[in-house]
């Protein structure tokens, strides 16, 4: 493994949740000490809706789509981190994806 592999390895380019159980309500994205690059492609299934968390606060909430993050379309992320339009380095955010489906067996 060379160092650009490792570097590579170290930013998180595509954000989904490959729902496979109805009965989970949300799922927490795994970071594991990764950052997420400026750029990466998020995609929110029908039925689902992504939660960008920042310290606690809930940020930004995309509904089902697929989406080029960017601070555009970023921007409570973007106020709260202080970032400047345009603004391209990896960021860190906890990403939760919640089931927006209809349950009757609660």
């Amino acid at each position: 493994m060379g160092i650009l592999d490792f570097v590579k390895g170290q930013f998180i380019e595509v954000i989904e949740w490959l729902e496979d159980d109805d009965d989970i309500l949300a799922w927490r994205f795994p970071v594991r000490g990764q950052e997420i690059k400026m750029g990466a492609q998020l995609i929110v299934r029908e039925g689902q809706a992504a939660v960008f968390v920042n310290e606690g606060e809930i940020a930004d909430v995309f509904q089902p789509g697929t989406y080029t993050l960017e601070t555009q379309n970023m921007p409570v992320l973007t106020k709260l981190k202080s970032w400047k339009y345009g603004f391209s380095s990896p960021f860190k955010a906890e990403v939760y994806f919640v089931s927006t489906r209809r349950s009757l067996d609660l």
